[in-house]
């Protein structure tokens, strides 16, 4: 079972929901790997299930975002769960800054330097702001690779992306149903280039469009098939029409 297959996870999700415990306990067991590597790449260190506080949280965290889906929402659920769990551990840490800010004691670092409460309380600050912006830029960088497959130049998307609002909703549908159809989507990983024929028997969009878009629709094509790895570039396409 891939990440990116919605499709083939949602009908388990939906079971679940309906209350199969089973297929719950497997789910859970199936996806602990996820859960932990979600919660190692926040944390910054190897995590360990039989003594890491984080893992437990980060399980339940995922069980509460089962219990909590909703496919009307139109975002898978492994980009959703990642988010769920990220947010749970970030009010653990938040929960943890406070409570040593309350504690009326001071730690002493290897360096013998003397860390009060509110040294704590800004190092978890620092910490967190870090994080997100280590995984953005991680991010970037793994989206500007997986561009340069294609030809595509990071530096170019905001030159190719079209300027008027009805252009660019046309051709995040283009890719939106480039990734929704197996086929399409093979074809653009294997041969790196738009299957133009069957966009225009499907869409009617004309092919001087797609020529023209055709960076465009990769580019945001390749961001929707991965977006459990591109949850950021993912919140920034909008393929609601209003």
């Amino acid at each position: 079972m891939t990440p990116e297959n919605n499709s083939t996870v949602l009908p388990v999700i939906l079971r679940i929901q309906a209350g199969d415990t089973q297929t719950r306990e497997d789910f859970l067991a199936e996806y602990k790997p996820f859960v932990a590597k979600t919660a190692m790449n926040l944390c910054k260190r190897p995590l360990h299930w039989e003594a890491s506080d984080e893992l437990s949280i980060a399980l339940i965290a995922f069980d509460s975002a089962i219990r909590s889906y909703d496919p009307q929402k139109r975002v898978p659920f492994l980009p959703y769960a990642k988010i769920v769990i990220q947010n749970k551990l970030k009010d653990h840490f938040r929960k943890e800054s406070r409570l040593q800010a309350e504690c009326p004691f001071e730690i002493e670092t290897e360096d013998g330097k003397i860390l009060s409460p509110a040294d704590i309380q800004s190092a978890w600050q620092d910490f967190r702001e870090r994080t997100i912006e280590d995984e953005r830029q991680d991010e970037l960088i793994e989206y500007e690779e997986l561009l340069g497959k294609f030809g595509i130049d990071f530096e170019s998307l905001v030159d190719i992306s079209p300027k008027h609002r009805d252009s660019r909703q046309t051709l995040f549908r283009v890719a939106a149903l480039i990734t929704g159809q197996v086929g399409l989507m093979d074809h653009l990983l294997e041969k790196k280039q738009l299957p133009i024929n069957d966009l225009i028997f499907q869409t009617g969009v004309n092919r001087k469009t797609l020529e023209r878009g055709r960076k465009f629709i990769i580019a945001t094509s390749l961001v929707l098939y991965y977006q459990s790895k591109f949850l950021y570039l993912r919140s920034y396409i909008n393929l609601d029409p209003d």
